[in-house]
């Protein structure tokens, strides 16, 4: 199968609350994936760096490599839109 998302070292801040701390993950083609876990842990703030949501809140911030389809979804010049 091949691989349709990649995240490599996903970390994301609110100011300087370190919410999401070195996610990796691969997410394979025709497969059901599922983020689990307790309330507050980052589940939302992870998968809103996935959609780019997460740099729209003031004094928020995040690193790590997103490859959707090979391409690198925070590369220079990408447009979030």
């Amino acid at each position: 199968m091949s691989r349709v998302l990649d995240v490599l070292d996903m970390n994301a801040w609110f100011g300087s609350h370190h919410a999401v701390k070195g996610v990796s993950i691969d997410v394979l083609a025709n497969e059901v994936t599922a983020l689990i876990g307790p309330s507050g842990c980052g589940k939302s703030t992870f998968i809103r760096c996935l959609n780019r949501l997460h740099e729209e809140v003031p004094g928020a911030s995040a690193r790590g490599k997103v490859l959707l389809a090979g391409k690198d979804i925070y590369a220079t010049g990408v447009d979030p839109v």
